[in-house]
């Protein structure tokens, strides 16, 4: 194990690395070495400008791929948030090949993640109802939108939510695994949140299509104002017509799913009054 220190912020990492390349963009004030995916992400300030740094190249401590798979990985990324650029979702300035590694070049987003490997989980279910159900609009809103570019979104959960509880605005990250449709499950159990997750993305060779992504906000919607695995009414915060649109939702028969983010986002919105 190497412990690093960079600009007074430490970190730990399997073997060492040349972050060198870090000092053109600022100063490190933040980093983020917990990731299991093989990345590694600094918050850095030049001035009055703050970006976000992903790289993939050094052996974080959790990471459960090779570099090699890392850097792929991220490489592939690029054309994602290219093609599913978006006012909710974090955006990708820059990318380069660096030092035995590759970076991406964000905007910073004052925000805090909802996932609850984060301090904040409790801060989200914690806030006022009309609050969340502005956040769930903005993640609705995102997925119409990946839907109408013809890609499937994968291994979203709530660690891919981002909320600035000032100024109550919310940004989409880490859309690494989403996919151009028509997409076939490759491996049986797929990546992601087990609770976020289809019954097609257990089913080696099923089709994970947009009946799958009206799974997702179901499950999505009882992250937000249920119990998350609990989808019992008794833990529910919102109205009754919003549970009963959320568990149609979550159907796992697919034939008694909605068959659209589009139908299912029209019913939200009729019944959030």
């Amino acid at each position: 194990m190497v412990t690093k220190v960079i600009d007074k912020v430490t970190f730990e990492l399997k073997d060492d690395f040349d972050f060198s390349f870090i000092s053109q963009y600022g100063t490190v004030f933040a980093v983020f070495d917990k990731q299991d995916s093989g990345n590694l992400c600094f918050g850095v300030q030049y001035r009055d400008r703050k970006l976000f740094l992903k790289m993939a190249g050094a052996s974080t401590i959790r990471s459960r791929v090779s570099n090699k798979e890392a850097i792929d990985r991220l490489k592939s990324t690029v054309i994602i948030y290219e093609d599913l650029r978006h006012p909710k979702l974090i955006n990708l300035i820059d990318h380069k090949a660096i030092n035995d590694g590759y970076l991406t070049i964000f905007e910073w987003f004052e925000g805090e993640c909802m996932g609850r490997q984060y301090n904040s989980f409790d801060k989200f279910i914690a806030l006022p109802t009309n609050e969340k159900l502005h956040i769930y609009n903005d993640i609705l809103l995102f997925h119409q939108h990946v839907n109408k570019c013809n890609y499937v979104a994968i291994d979203f959960y709530d660690g891919c939510i981002m909320y600035d509880f000032l100024k109550g605005q919310t940004m989409i990250c880490d859309i690494e695994f989403y996919h151009k449709k028509p997409y076939f499950n490759p491996i049986g159990r797929m990546w992601g949140s087990s609770q976020h997750m289809s019954p097609e993305e257990f089913q080696l060779g099923a089709e994970v299509d947009e009946k799958s992504n009206v799974f997702l906000m179901g499950a999505t919607a009882f992250q937000l104002f249920g119990g998350g695995r609990d989808r019992s009414f008794e833990k529910w915060s919102a109205n009754k017509d919003l549970f009963k649109i959320a568990t149609k939702g979550i159907n796992p028969d697919r034939k008694l799913r909605y068959c659209s983010i589009d139908e299912y986002i029209n019913d939200w919105n009729s019944a959030k009054s």
